[in-house]
């Protein structure tokens, strides 16, 4: 019989690539990490892992028992979950990943509202950037995923294995030294900042501010890039340049020295929680969605 923590530790070799990775990775020592595996390999009656000197490559069997652990796992999570709530312990976990601006915003008005109304729920929070948070959710690190895409994004079918719970549309607006030409301005075209230095933020949103400006026919000079949203509007503040970040970003952090203006065409990105299908039927995570939607709302 193949049990729950084989496939997690044969997940966590296949991932790290080697005994001794995965042993610090589930926090536990090498020979127990082996012990394991030679149990799950005589469970399934073949090799799982083929060793040539340091390097370890997974067998065709042990290829398809990690595919598939994702599920079993989860499902096994589920299912614990739905035993506990039916069983009336009043008790639930949910393990939530989200991006810096939304664990500033939406997070934490949610995560208050949901421990008055069910104080025995424990959460934990991991912050992570899209497409990270989303491979965490599939690789069962995590229940909900707070992530977000932009308009237009080709890799929308990505989330077609997920629940996706809408939560907000999130524009970008510009953001411009006190002092600047353009600081009272009510819109600002793209294309009027054609010349300035810029500040550019995380790698999603740094790939997005390039792909407007090429559209406004110029690519940015991008003179400082970092994913720190406060970092970025201190450094706008100071006179160093330009910046489009999303409301959110702004919403979390006073703009010291700095004025938003609102930048035309429009752009925005959606907001979203997603969890896997066997999760949303967990009380736990179905009241965390719930909630998420509720502070979007306010």
């Amino acid at each position: 019989m193949i049990e729950a923590r084989h496939l997690r530790v044969l997940r966590a070799v296949a991932t790290t690539g080697s005994f001794s990775a995965a042993a610090r990775e589930l926090g536990c020592t090498q020979p127990a990490v082996s012990q394991q595996m030679k149990a799950l390999e005589a469970s399934a009656g073949t090799p799982l892992l083929i060793r040539t000197g340091r390097e370890m490559r997974l067998t065709q069997a042990g290829e398809a028992l990690v595919r598939h652990a994702t599920g079993i796992l989860a499902g096994l999570t589920a299912a614990e979950e739905e035993v506990a709530a039916i069983a009336g312990l009043r008790a639930g976990r949910v393990r939530l990943v989200s991006f810096p601006s939304g664990s500033s915003t939406l997070v934490p008005s949610a995560l208050a509202a949901l421990r008055a109304a069910h104080p025995g729920t424990r959460v934990s929070l991991v912050d992570a950037e899209p497409p990270r948070s989303v491979e965490m959710l599939r690789e069962g690190d995590c229940d909900v995923a707070l992530a977000f895409r932009y308009d237009g994004a080709s890799a929308a079918e990505e989330w077609d294995d997920l629940v996706v719970r809408p939560l907000l549309a999130d524009r970008l607006v510009g953001l411009v030294p006190e002092g600047h030409r353009l600081a009272k301005a009510e819109s600002v075209a793209i294309g009027e900042l054609a010349d300035e230095p810029w500040i550019a933020g995380c790698p999603r949103c740094r790939r997005q501010l390039v792909e407007v400006c090429e559209g406004a026919g110029f690519v940015p000079r991008i003179d400082f890039a970092t994913d720190d949203y406060p970092a970025v509007i201190g450094l706008v503040g100071a006179g160093l340049g330009v910046a489009v970040l999303p409301e959110l970003a702004i919403e979390s952090v006073r703009p010291k020295g700095a004025r938003t203006v609102t930048v035309e065409p429009a752009v925005q990105r959606e907001i979203v929680a997603l969890t896997l299908p066997d999760l949303a039927q967990v009380p736990a995570v179905a009241a965390t969605l719930d909630h998420l939607a509720r502070a979007a709302r306010r």
